[in-house]
């Protein structure tokens, strides 16, 4: 049982977007994002580091998923 619900209050758009191109992306919301969406100004901190690593272009997009899955794995947790 987790510790901290998800949000259950209405999101800001730029953070629902988010959040929708997530479940478009994976099929679920990460569970982390759904927290972090209780408070929008850290979901963005958040996201923003991920965006820019994502857009760094350093590694492809398959293989940041590909990372993504392997830690949740090995913490135990889904993603």
């Amino acid at each position: 049982m987790p510790r901290v619900p998800a949000t259950e209050s209405e999101m800001p758009a730029d953070v629902r977007a988010v959040c929708d191109r997530l479940v478009n992306r994976y099929g679920l919301l990460p569970y982390n994002h759904a927290v972090l969406a209780r408070r929008p100004s850290i979901f963005r901190a958040f996201r923003g580091m991920w965006d820019g690593l994502e857009e760094s272009g350093l590694l492809p997009a398959r293989l940041v998923d590909l990372v993504n899955v392997k830690v949740a794995s090995l913490v135990g947790c889904g993603l």
